[in-house]
Formats: structure tokens, C-alpha cells, sequence
């Protein structure tokens, strides 16, 4: 490459990072702020490590290459939802459908990345992944041939998604096992189950199981929720496990049926207009029976919204695990190249102020999954302790509704 070639590709590469970092245009940039100047140190330092790869490198490096990367890591950085894609990756994006799905067949799992690479959040019940055996935690550490440290989640998500009937292949790394392995899934177009309900202690207790909070499941949950007097119910259970899809208006409505006043949420941002999200007592139906939720590590976003609302307002016990910690809005940034920024521009909060994202939601009373209980064992090699009943062969124990459900039995209505 001449000489004059590698300078001009040096400095478009820097004037792209500063553009992600401080927004110019072709009117100028002006560096008036003290963080802006800060800004423009970090830009030096960029511009020599470029320089140095450009120049010291064992090879003569791809520097369109070498400047995505640093845009990708740039963006990752922040948070799991923020991304950059390159032009020819955002052209794909949008003829997928800005969501990443289009309405497309899927697979049947939430996913995030942690650790550098794809995640599995939640898996959908009855769901090509579900059948696969995938479980929450499994890392997708590629996808086909693409390795999805390379790949942002907007990527990964559109990547998963195809034609019905179509296969995609991924390589799954599984707790406690190093070695990954091949699953093969077809893609179709799986619905979420209804809402279930169970009665317990002779009618007492009403158990709910929402797949998502999205409107159709919330709808379910208030019309169970009216029939309560006439049921006989007077106790609830709220299952949130593995619940990561949804809408976060409609978890506030949730959170709302079971109070009457204070504050469910916000969402606060940089440049975002703080909104915080009450209760109304016109919308409340049940604030009074006891109530206990049930949280894991695949609940998520919207869920995690309803649990945090519920925990802080003292208005329910939670019992199982720390929550995924998803809660962001994005907003898309078109670039002058074609690429464009997916970059988070607000965060939900819980009452206290937590961030959800960054904190999760911590149950009161923690109690392990089946899955991260024989995990532990299989990783010490241990056998369990001689006071744990063994049980009978084939039969699963829920210790989390187990212990939700001798939470409520103690509960004076």
C-alpha cells in the first residue's frame, strides 16, 4: 500500500473513533468541556497504538480490520447491548429487520454476552433449544463458523435467527465442562406458552408462570388475578424464572396490580429525560395477599423490572437466584460510512435506585437451582450430604418453589 494511502487510512480511522466518541460533523468538533478534552487525550493515545501496529507489527496488519475491532471493544465496554456494526453488517441488519429478527423462525433462547462471548439467558419451554438441552448460563461460543467474540449481540441475535426449518449449528461450552460441544437446531417459529396456573394447599395458593411479560401474558395475568375471590385463592405465587422477554411498560402494569402507591421504576439516561414510573391504585387488583416471587440467573429485563418494584415496596419475598441484570433502552446511530452505533442511552432503575443492568435483583432468601447444585458436585466431586434426602430415581426436587412455597404456608392471611 503507498505511503500516502496507509496516512490517509490512518487519519479516516482516527476521525471515526473521535466521531463515536464525541459526535462530529462536518461543521467541526469543539472541545470546550473538560471531558471533552479528555476525550481527545484518549483519541492521541488510539492514534499512536495505530501507528505503532501500523508501523512495528510483525506483518502489515489489515487496518480496517484492526480499526473494527477497536470500534467493537469500544462499544462492549460499555454494556452487553451496546454495538457497532460495519456497514456490510448493518446493510444485513436492517434487511433482517432492526430487531434482528424480522420476523423470522428462531431457535428459542434470550442471549446476551458475558465474558466476550454469547450467553444464554433464558430458554423458551417446548423450543428447538430446550429440546437441544441448552440451559441458562451455556456460552455460544460460535455460531457456524463465526466465533461470537467477533460478533456483536446484534449479530449473534440476527445470526440465530433464519428461514423455518432451516439449521443453524453452535458450539456450546456447558458449566463446570471445558470442551465444546456441536448442537444442531432447526429453526421454527415456537410460541411462548400461556400463563400456567396451580393451585396449592387446597386452593389456597395460586401459583403463576408467565413465559413473557409481554401483552398477551400480561392479560393472562390479571384476568387470574380477578378470579382469585372466586377460587378460593388467597396467596400468591409468582414464578419469574427464565422470564426475559417482554415489554418493560407492560412490567410495569404487573408490578401495578399488586400495589397501590409508590414507585414501580425509572429509567434515567445521559440525555434522557428522567421518567419515573408509580403506581396507581385505579390499576392495583390484589395488594394485600402474600405474595412470594421466584427469581434465577435467567430472569431478565421486563421480569427483573417486576421483581425489583415488588422487592423495594417490602410488597413481596423473593426466593432463588440473582437476576441476569438486563435493563437498558437503546438507540440506533447511523454513521457517515453506512455502519451504525446500537448504543445504550438509558438505564431502568429500580425504587432504590439500583440499576438494573448493572446489579441485577438479589433475593432475600437465596436458594440454588437443581442445575447449579449438581454442578457444584460434579465439579468437587463430592457426594451430597448424608442429612439431603436422595430422591427417587427420575424425580427432580425444585428446591426454589419448595422453599417459596413453605414461605407462603407460614404467611397469616
Amino acid at each position: 500500500m503507498p505511503k500516502i494511502s496507509k496516512i490517509l487510512l490512518l487519519v479516516a480511522s482516527v476521525a471515526l473513533v473521535l466521531t463515536v466518541f464525541l459526535g462530529v460533523n462536518a461543521s467541526g468538533v469543539s472541545a470546550a468541556s473538560t471531558d471533552q478534552d479528555g476525550a481527545y487525550r484518549q483519541i492521541n493515545v488510539y492514534s499512536e497504538v495505530l501507528r505503532h501496529i501500523q508501523t512495528d507489527y510483525v506483518v502489515e496488519p489489515n487496518i480496517p480490520d484492526v480499526t473494527n475491532g477497536a470500534l467493537r471493544g469500544l462499544l462492549e465496554s460499555l454494556d452487553a447491548d451496546s454495538s457497532y456494526l460495519t456497514p456490510a453488517e448493518y446493510k444485513a441488519y436492517k434487511a433482517a429487520g432492526l430487531n434482528g429478527g424480522g420476523g423470522k423462525a428462531q431457535v428459542g433462547i434470550n442471549v446476551s454476552k458475558r465474558y466476550g462471548y454469547a450467553t444464554v439467558v433464558s430458554v423458551v419451554p417446548g423450543s428447538p433449544a430446550d429440546k437441544a438441552n441448552l440451559n441458562d448460563g451455556d456460552i455460544i461460543e460460535a455460531i457456524g463458523a463465526q466465533d461470537t467474540r467477533e460478533l456483536s449481540l446484534a449479530m449473534i441475535q440476527m445470526l440465530l435467527a433464519g428461514q423455518p426449518g432451516s439449521e443453524v449449528t453452535v458450539s456450546v461450552v456447558r458449566p463446570r465442562k471445558s470442551a465444546p460441544e456441536k448442537v444442531t437446531m432447526s429453526r421454527w417459529a415456537s410460541l411462548l406458552p400461556p400463563v400456567s396456573e396451580t393451585m396449592y394447599e387446597n386452593s389456597t395458593i395460586l401459583y403463576l408462570k408467565p413465559g413473557a411479560l409481554d401483552h398477551e401474558h400480561v392479560q393472562q395475568i390479571e384476568a387470574k388475578l380477578k378470579q382469585m375471590p372466586k377460587a378460593g385463592n388467597k396467596k400468591i405465587l409468582l414464578d419469574l424464572r427464565d422470564v426475559a422477554a417482554g415489554d418493560m411498560a407492560e412490567a410495569t402494569r404487573v408490578a401495578n396490580f399488586f400495589l397501590s402507591t409508590g414507585t414501580i421504576g425509572s429509567l434515567v439516561g445521559q440525555k434522557v429525560a428522567k421518567q419515573t414510573f408509580t403506581a396507581e391504585a385505579s390499576k392495583s387488583i390484589n395488594v394485600s395477599a402474600p405474595l412470594v416471587v421466584i427469581t434465577n440467573h435467567g430472569t431478565a429485563g421486563p421480569a427483573e423490572l417486576v421483581a425489583a418494584a415488588l422487592l423495594d415496596n417490602k410488597r413481596a419475598e423473593l426466593v432463588g437466584e440473582k437476576t441476569f441484570g438486563e435493563g437498558a433502552q437503546q438507540k440506533t446511530f447511523e454513521l457517515p460510512d453506512g455502519g451504525a452505533l446500537i448504543l445504550s442511552v438509558a438505564k431502568y432503575q429500580s425504587p432504590l435506585g439500583k440499576k438494573l443492568q448493572d446489579e441485577g435483583v438479589t433475593p432475600g432468601v437465596l436458594v440454588a437451582g437443581n442445575a447449579d447444585e449438581s454442578a457444584v458436585v460434579e465439579e468437587e466431586g463430592a457426594e451430597a450430604p448424608a442429612a439431603t434426602p436422595t430422591p427417587k430415581p427420575g424425580v427432580t426436587v425444585d428446591q426454589q418453589l419448595s422453599k417459596a412455597l413453605e414461605l407462603l404456608k407460614a404467611r397469616t392471611v
